[in-house]
């Protein structure tokens, strides 16, 4: 599914606005987790896959990936790799868990078109200046839509 993203022609230039944002990256805010600790589908279910779809390097280290697995042959050209619940994935070193560290809060200049003036993003330190900040901005905009 390919959706396009709708978004109303602003009234007013992009430096004219602000884009607001909580932001957790990854590297700061979450560390690697477990199969079990995300609630990995195939950790708790067990998975399968199919051996044509492979190419002969990724069948053989499925193989040989130490997992428990049994195969299976459906027909002539359709065999399976079927992966026991309760071993890590094959995409368990990609799993991530959040730390609990709050989010940043980022305020930038400009909007979806960018920040013409090159200005560089604000990072405030509480919720409650992030929030403030907020609605001074709104304020303005409400203010000079006013104006005309």
């Amino acid at each position: 599914m390919n959706a396009q993203l709708f978004r109303i022609d602003p009234l007013m230039p992009a430096h004219a606005y602000k884009t607001y944002a909580l932001v957790s990256p990854l590297s700061t805010h979450t560390r690697q987790a477990t199969c079990a600790e995300v609630g990995c589908e195939h950790y708790q279910n067990g998975w399968r896959v199919r051996v044509e779809s492979l190419t002969p390097d990724l069948v053989q280290a499925a193989r040989t990936s130490g997992r428990k697995h049994v195969e299976q042959r459906v027909a002539d050209g359709e065999t399976w790799l079927v992966f026991e619940a309760g071993q890590a994935c094959f995409k368990a070193a990609t799993h991530r868990a959040p730390i609990g560290r709050p989010p940043l809060y980022v305020v930038r200049d400009g909007d979806h078109r960018g920040n013409p003036r090159g200005t560089k993003a604000r990072l405030h330190q509480r919720a409650e200046n992030w929030v403030e900040d907020f609605a001074e901005h709104q304020q303005r905009l409400a203010d000079e839509q006013k104006k005309g």
